[in-house]
């Protein structure tokens, strides 16, 4: 049974000042804690009811291991953490109590606990490879989307500015679906980043350069501003190249996401 200190807890971080002061962060949901377990992230607690605690198990002891044999990959209360070399705790809850802890209007049959983890960016790393930089974007289903993009085209990084939706928020780790533990994500302003850069830095704008001329680039950042404001004007002084995607229709803008997947195909198929 779970006491009421530990809902308070759970419960608190649905707010970001909690989740900075505790260190930890949510997520919520069936298909996103799979995917997440399955890219071996180490979380360090998972709430669960009997009934995915129960099913996991069940698909988990179907599944033959590279060594041919059959072997449960989560057997509650303890899961063994690939990633980590330690364990996770696995506590079994009611539906009742899942309700009380749950972030969601209708509550889901599992709720898992990480660790906040931030790096810095390291010296030198936006000379190499290819990055995608995020200007204030504040909408986490955006920040998450992109962050799946990054994810699908092999970018090396996903920068965001201090202004840019948490990516420890859960709408932006549901949306990333999986990717958000696959993608190296760092915070930082961006016009300190981006200056004395010799690589081109693209910046997406309505007025820039057809995106489907642009020359093969093997590294390069990629800037994306937020839909409501585009490029910051600081953020801009610093982009070396403005690129568009070509409207042919009467629409007046793309979604953020939409456009930044259209010119990281052009990169990429660019190397080709």
């Amino acid at each position: 049974m779970l006491t009421k200190a530990a809902i308070q807890r759970l419960r608190s971080l649905r707010e970001k000042k909690h989740r900075e002061t505790l260190g930890r962060f949510v997520v919520e949901g069936e298909k996103v804690v799979g995917e997440l377990l399955a890219a071996n992230f180490p979380f360090e607690e998972i709430y669960a009811t009997a009934d995915w605690i129960d099913g996991r198990t069940r698909h988990s002891s179907a599944s033959p291991t590279a060594s041919g044999h059959l072997e449960s990959e989560v057997a509650p209360p303890v899961a063994h953490d690939v990633s980590s070399g330690g364990e996770v705790q696995i506590t079994s809850v009611t539906a009742a109590e899942m309700a009380r802890i749950s972030h969601f209007p209708t509550p889901s049959s599992v709720l898992a606990i990480g660790r906040i983890r931030r790096e810095n960016l390291p010296d030198g790393a936006l000379d190499h490879g290819l990055t995608l930089a995020l200007d204030g974007v504040q909408d986490a289903g955006n920040v998450g989307t992109l962050l799946r993009i990054a994810d699908w085209f092999a970018l090396d990084r996903v920068l965001l500015s201090p202004d840019c939706a948490d990516v420890f928020n859960q709408k932006v780790i549901n949306a990333s679906m999986g990717s958000f533990a696959r993608v190296r994500t760092y915070r930082s302003d961006l016009v300190a980043a981006l200056s004395g850069l010799k690589i081109p830095i693209l910046g997406c704008d309505l007025r820039g350069a057809d995106v489907h001329s642009l020359d093969p680039l093997g590294d390069a950042v990629i800037v994306i501003g937020s839909e409501g404001h585009g490029l910051s004007a600081a953020t801009k002084s610093r982009v070396t190249q403005c690129v568009s995607v070509p409207r042919y229709g009467g629409a007046e803008s793309l979604n953020a996401a939409v456009a930044a997947a259209i010119v990281c195909d052009n990169l990429r198929r660019a190397q080709m």
